[in-house]
């Protein structure tokens, strides 16, 4: 009887979790067998990895074959467990050196003709590996660039099972194949979009630049035309660049929804999902496999929801967690994956159906009813954890056809957010926080922190007369304290709070 051994990466979430691949072989009937609760497109891996060996000169051998994915009680799902299944088989045949598998992990999935495919989730699986102190990974070589963006262990691209074969000692030859790559995903640079090219929205765009300096939630509201959208698409080109280990979590999300990632990007991201989304789109999910939502996929950047009031009440609702707590699990029969959730989110909605209610010069014909009801798909709790209500009105003709563009660009607004977000990281040294937005509030009600009442009078009448939940009351403080940065304030006074209170209520200060 003979047992090898080697290492393979399951991925629960963003997690990764090392899989210990053992190969047994024994006097028995030809057999070749899976067990440790693989999933059905690991169960298939034996044709792969049985006509794979045998197209690249590697022959196995004709007994029983067991191989053992250990912990057997961990799911485990995908074909990037191909290679590590191939590479113990042949060593328990003794057609590679068992003792070279035995210290390397290997992630790749097998082509029939002997081929390593790229695969989802390398970025994961390799930080997992370099955590679980291992030395070497080998993985398909289209993945290559992308694994190799995590320090502190050895990279090996492969392109065949060959050629790994004969790393570990074989005697083969290695054949000519094609990389395959994974499909690039090309998206529209965040900077060719200039808050210059806003005219007429002073407010609005003071109110966006207050946001990006706090990381601030944002509702604007106006009629079709205002410029909501143009105010939302320009909000990840004034946030400041994502620093190395946030760039990482945000390339790790996007290895494992399969695009390829080659380098670091510093630009926040920013998902719009469609209106018909529902809430696993949104949130996330799936039965076998759970698969990152599209808050999950804006961790780091912008969530912007365009046409909220069309969206699912549901699905709306189902962000008010992640908007806590930054993070979302699912959890599913088996298994329960945890995502990182940590983005600021704008949500863009009309007045009512028509878009004209309040509209000067329009005329709304939406029954009082049909307002109401349209105003309220977005429900209490969900707008009390927005910072910033905005109302959002046309610019006049006379203005949109002066020609010209605005003096305050994306340039300057990006060097007053990194001013601002300077200043609050000064001064939250020493805590889990660097932003305004995420500061618990009873630290801005209790301690050093805590304004003079003087100052918070204003607001503490409004919480006193129900205007403003506890939750609202910090909100605002949050807001408070960003403004004081932006104006370069060592704390916030009754003017910032007021402007503060007046953002929170949706009123223009």
């Amino acid at each position: 009887m003979s047992t090898t051994r080697t290492w393979a990466v399951a991925i629960t979430g963003v997690d990764g979790h090392m899989v210990e691949v053992e190969a047994d072989l024994s006097n028995q009937t030809p057999e070749f067998k899976i067990i440790g609760l693989p999933d059905k497109s690991l169960g298939e891996a034996v044709q792969r990895v049985h006509n794979a060996c045998k197209n690249s000169g590697l022959d196995l051998p004709r007994r029983r074959m067991t191989v053992n994915l250990s912990p057997a009680s961990l799911p485990k799902h995908g074909s990037g467990f191909d290679l590590a299944v191939a590479v113990a088989t042949l060593a328990a045949g003794d057609a590679i050196s068992p003792r070279s598998i035995r210290g390397t992990v290997h992630v790749g999935e097998l082509g029939l003709d002997g081929r390593v495919r790229p695969v989802a989730g390398v970025l994961p699986a390799v930080f997992a590996a370099a955590r679980a102190g291992f030395e070497r990974v080998i993985v398909p070589q289209a993945n290559a660039a992308e694994a190799r963006l995590v320090t502190g262990i050895e990279v090996r691209g492969a392109r065949s099972l060959a050629e790994v074969a004969v790393w570990h000692g074989a005697d083969v030859e290695i054949p000519e194949v094609p990389v395959e790559e994974p499909p690039a995903v090309e998206e529209e640079p965040s900077e060719s979009l200039d808050l210059a090219d806003i005219v007429g929205q002073e407010s609005a765009v003071e109110a966006l630049v207050v946001a990006a300096a706090g990381g601030h939630h944002m509702l604007l509201s106006g009629p079709p035309g205002a410029g909501k959208t143009m105010l939302a698409r320009r909000l990840p080109g004034i946030l400041p660049p994502l620093t190395e280990g946030e760039a990482l979590e945000v390339a790790s999300i996007r290895s494992l929804m399969g695009d390829r990632v080659a380098c670091l990007d510093r630009t926040p991201p920013i998902e719009a999902p469609h209106h018909s989304a529902s809430v696993a789109a949104l949130v996330g999910g799936g039965s076998r496999v759970a698969r990152p939502g599209a808050i999950v996929r804006a961790h780091r950047g912008v969530l912007f929801l365009d046409e909220a009031a069309e969206f699912s009440r549901v699905a709306l609702d189902a962000l008010r967690q992640p908007l806590e707590s930054g993070a979302i699990e699912v959890i599913r029969s088996g298994f329960t994956a945890r995502f990182p959730a940590r983005f600021q989110l704008l949500l863009a909605m009309n007045p009512c159906p028509c878009g004209n209610y309040g509209v000067r010069g329009a005329e709304c014909t939406c029954p009082a009813q049909a307002i109401r009801r349209y105003a309220t798909r977005l429900s209490g709790p969900l707008r009390d954890r927005v910072d910033i209500e905005l109302r959002v009105a046309r610019v006049a003709a006379s203005r949109a056809t002066a020609g010209g563009r605005s003096e305050f660009s994306t340039a300057a607004a990006r060097q007053r957010v990194a001013d601002a977000r300077g200043r609050a990281a000064a001064r939250w040294t020493g805590t889990p926080w660097s932003r305004n937005a995420d500061i618990p509030g009873t630290w801005l009600r209790q301690g050093e922190f805590r304004l003079d009442s003087a100052d918070r009078q204003p607001l503490d009448r409004a919480l006193e007369r129900g205007a403003l939940t506890l939750r609202g009351y910090d909100r605002v403080l949050r807001l408070a304290w960003t403004m004081a940065d932006l104006a370069g304030l060592a704390r916030p006074r009754q003017d910032e709070i007021g402007r503060a209170l007046l953002l929170k209520r949706g009123m223009t200060p």
